[in-house]
């Protein structure tokens, strides 16, 4: 978050922008926050991300680098730490860990301040960054991109110079080799003598477009240019094209196109002497066309029995393997990649990488020849809808060998990507299908007269088609400008599946599938609040002995009155999340005693058979029928309070860092301020309060148990259209469906 506390120092009025021209964060969420758990976070990120849209024009001179985790950082998934690129400068850049040049690997949340291959690129960075005039970071923004573009995203395996496109002179007593053929190699080991090994261009222009070389030698010294002038023996004139180069982890590699040199006669290559060094150099002149094939993704619903298949009988040095259709960021392939060979000779290691072209997420694999390579094709954000590139595989392959490309769905990864995307918004579908089950329980309570179990319900009333219909059908209304207008009228915010959609990372399908899942939870949940209760009664009722269930009609008494006023106090006081704490705990007591109390009166309810009682048969009768009503009233009652228990928990767990916050806190300030919780706070509190000692007896008799049955299905539509990316106002609708049921046991 200090990326961000950096990025807000820029919104306030009386701060200078020219004090800062160069900002540099790793693993910062800059686009939302992870868990928008309160207003005022919200708030902040919109502020933030505002100012730096409206004002990009007075912060073009600031320069800033973003740096993500990638696949390992499972607290900050990278999508959230891409910058945006607006079109009225280029001065931001965003990376991910695993496409940073002498890196090249994911790191987790917490080792991305400490990985060494990071720590170097960032040094070396800020040492090309200093003025030698100055001492201080440059003030050319130029400079500055180029520099984090040199040491970031494309490293040619050099030092850093301004002017890489300098004129030199190739002189030294080197030994100058003309190589003729299209395709060439050349290993020592411990050479003495310095070599310039020179390819004509003039013989492969006409049946080439691109010449490709790689160089083992992983010195940052220059090592090819590109001849203006020459005789029949050297180079006369040239200029240097090792910026052209890129730097992969076991060689330094170059890709030219012959039409962007018209001016060049040669390419020459460097081998300096050196003694005991082993160099491999290779070359070839190749037509780009002849290196590209495409290969279609196999489809999202495949689920891995069909595969993309394509055969590479490598000639060269260099593969492109364009994968079409694959944009989606719910798209997750495994790639295998098998390579065989004629001969077992010794090779030198194949690279793959998987480059998407819309953003800096590349990822490279090493692997030996032969073997079975397994890679993870997954994005981090999806395809800007202005941009028709392609990913692509690169494979920097070992000639003569045989490739052979095999791409399937991976579900499991697929899974993966949605919950990395969505694993936020399971409290909101959980919450949902246990208001769906919530209003089932009222329903039975109106019809019959009893309430049923939370499972049962929750089996015949948590249907998708109940909720996902709706919030469809308004997020595709939203995309005429008439209904939008009347939407904006009314005031209503904006659904969470349009904007979502808006940034093409939401499909109905998730929806189903997170729907499932929240169903599952909140079954889960269930089982663990009613085993629970099972076992702590039961160890109650082996240490004490309750009194027998009696009935209270009394709602509100002075010493329930005085509590609440209490946890008000609390509340307004300290933190809202600790007020809410303890009326969870308070309420949770309140359950357990009535489980125990109902499991006494049931004991005392079972009829003992004896010659006194067969006398005054019709009194005990009529006092046993009391007492299972009672007892019936009482189960219908707990069943309900259970489920008040399951929606407080959620409610304590959305609140719970705000209460962590305070409590870390609390040695500087007691009161909490400001509290994203304490006005609904004050609300549950004088809810729970009621609720807590309430009946089914009461609540069945009311005229507002119809309207109290039918409003949690809405709430729970309204949870789902605006809670998926607002967490903080899941417990608004709760409160809302509660106090309904307050309403109901005083009317």
């Amino acid at each position: 978050m200090g990326g961000l506390v950096a990025r807000a120092l820029l919104t306030l009025k009386n701060f200078k922008p020219e004090l800062i021209n160069l900002l540099i964060t790793q693993a910062t969420p800059h686009t939302a926050p992870v868990m928008p758990l309160d207003k005022y976070l919200t708030d902040f990120y919109t502020a933030v991300n505002n100012h730096w849209i409206l004002k990009a024009q007075d912060l073009r001179n600031l320069t800033t680098l973003s740096v993500a985790g990638g696949f390992r950082d499972y607290q900050v998934r990278s999508g959230l730490a891409f910058l945006p690129r607006l079109n009225q400068h280029d001065s931001a850049l965003s990376v991910v860990s695993s496409a940073v040049p002498r890196a090249w690997a994911s790191t987790d949340h917490l080792s991305i301040v400490w990985c060494k291959e990071l720590i170097l690129a960032t040094i070396r960075a800020f040492f090309d960054l200093i003025d030698e005039n100055t001492r201080q970071i440059t003030e050319d923004p130029k400079k500055r991109m180029s520099v984090l573009n040199h040491h970031f995203v494309r490293h040619p395996a050099k030092i850093f110079e301004e002017n890489p496109e300098a004129f030199t002179e190739l002189t030294g007593a080197f030994m100058w080799i003309t190589v003729r053929a299209s395709k060439w190699t050349y290993s020592v080991y411990n050479d003495s003598d310095g070599r310039y090994f020179t390819f004509p261009l003039a013989s492969h222009r006409k049946s080439y477009s691109h010449i490709y070389c790689e160089n083992s030698m992983l010195d940052t010294s220059s090592w090819i240019y590109g001849c203006l002038k020459s005789n029949s023996s050297m180079c006369l004139e040239a200029t240097d094209l090792s910026w052209r180069a890129e730097l992969l982890p076991t060689t330094k590699i170059i890709l030219l196109k012959l039409q962007d040199y018209p001016s060049l006669s040669h390419i020459v290559i460097q081998v300096p002497p050196a003694a005991g060094n082993k160099y491999n150099l290779a070359c070839e002149f190749f037509r780009k066309d002849s290196r590209t094939v495409q290969l279609p993704v196999t489809h999202l619903l495949s689920f891995g029995f069909s595969s993309s298949k394509i055969l590479l009988n490598s000639s060269g040095f260099l593969y492109n393997v364009q994968l079409q259709h694959f944009h989606q960021i719910y798209q997750a392939f495994k790639i295998y990649i098998d390579s065989h060979c004629q001969s077992h000779k010794e090779r030198k290691p194949s690279v793959y990488r998987l480059h998407i072209p819309w953003s800096h997420e590349d990822s490279i694999t090493v692997a030996k020849v032969p073997s079975l390579t397994e890679i993870s094709a997954k994005l981090h954000i999806a395809q800007p809808q202005n941009d028709s590139s392609v990913p692509e595989l690169n494979i920097y392959s070992s000639s003569d060998c045989q490739y052979e490309v095999i791409l399937k769905t991976s579900l499991l990864q697929v899974f993966g990507q949605i919950i990395r995307f969505h694993a936020g918004a399971l409290p909101v579908y959980a919450v949902c299908n246990i208001l769906l089950a919530y209003g089932g329980q009222l329903s039975t309570l109106m019809s019959i007269g009893q309430c049923s179990d939370f499972s049962h319900e929750l089996v015949r009333t948590a249907k998708p088609y109940k909720v996902e219909p709706l919030i469809s059908i308004v997020v595709f209304l939203l995309g005429f400008n008439w209904f939008r207008e009347i939407w904006e009228s009314l005031s209503l915010p904006e659904v969470d599946a349009a904007v979502l959609s808006s940034q093409d990372a939401w499909f109905p399908l998730v929806s189903l599938i997170l729907f499932l899942f929240g169903t599952g939870i909140a079954y889960w949940s269930g089982v663990f609040f009613s085993t629970s209760l099972r076992l702590f009664s039961s160890l109650w009722l082996t240490l004490i002995r309750p009194p027998v269930l009696g009935k209270d009609d009394e709602l509100i008494t002075p010493r329930r009155f005085c509590g609440v006023l209490s946890l008000c106090l609390i509340s307004w006081t300290t933190c809202g999340a600790f007020a809410v704490f303890l009326i969870y705990l308070q309420y949770s007591f309140k359950v357990l005693h009535s489980d125990c109390s109902k499991e006494t009166s049931k004991n005392l309810s079972m009829p003992t058979v004896n010659p006194q009682s067969l006398m005054n048969s019709t009194s005990k009768a009529t006092q046993s029928l009391s007492n299972t009503t009672t007892t019936a009233e009482a189960l219908s009652s707990l069943k309900l309070h259970v489920t008040i228990l399951n929606l407080l928990t959620w409610i304590m767990l959305l609140y719970l860092p705000s209460l962590i916050y305070w409590l870390k806190n609390l040695r500087y300030n007691v009161r909490l301020d400001p509290d994203p919780c304490r006005c609904t706070a004050l609300i549950l509190i004088c809810i729970l309060e009621i609720l807590m000692n309430s009946s089914t007896s009461k609540v069945k008799s009311s005229k507002l148990l119809k309207i109290a049955a039918k409003v949690p299905l809405p709430l729970s539509v309204a949870t789902l259209a605006f809670g998926r990316l607002h967490l903080f106002k899941v417990p608004h609708f709760v409160t809302f469906s509660l106090l309904l049921h307050v309403l109901c046991c005083i009317v």
